[in-house]
């Protein structure tokens, strides 16, 4: 499975991005996407999430500033992160990951990927 990223920008404090990511390739179920971000020197951390049920989760520090959504044609396997009013601190690189299953002769297994990550700078 492919996970594609794309959107990372340099916007300034206060400004607004929207990443998209998209995942293709064979699977048997999709079940979660989900966007975590990695800033230098620091260990790579949840940001937003979101079940094929549409059930999301945030971080504390970006509850009401970042919006998580899936794609209305779920068949794109694709989500968006609406991320407002950023501060110097969500300076980061932004990675998207996609937990699906595949399935085997004997049973399903539960498999995650990763995209390549798209850099995010906010300028003070």
């Amino acid at each position: 499975v492919q996970v594609v990223e794309s959107g990372g920008d340099l916007v300034q404090t206060g400004g607004s991005l929207r990443l998209s990511c998209a995942a293709s390739g064979s699977m048997f179920r999709l079940h979660a996407m989900g966007w975590y971000c990695q800033a230098p020197g620091k260990e790579r951390e949840l940001v937003a999430r979101i079940t094929s049920n549409g059930v999301t989760n945030y971080a504390d520090s970006v509850k009401g500033r970042f919006t998580i959504s899936r794609d209305r044609d779920n068949a794109k396997n694709t989500v968006y992160l609406r991320m407002n009013s950023l501060k110097p601190e969500d300076t980061a690189v932004y990675y998207c990951n996609a937990e699906f299953s595949i399935a085997t002769i004997e049973r399903l297994v539960n498999m995650t990927s990763w995209g390549q990550g798209t850099q995010v700078t906010v300028s003070s």
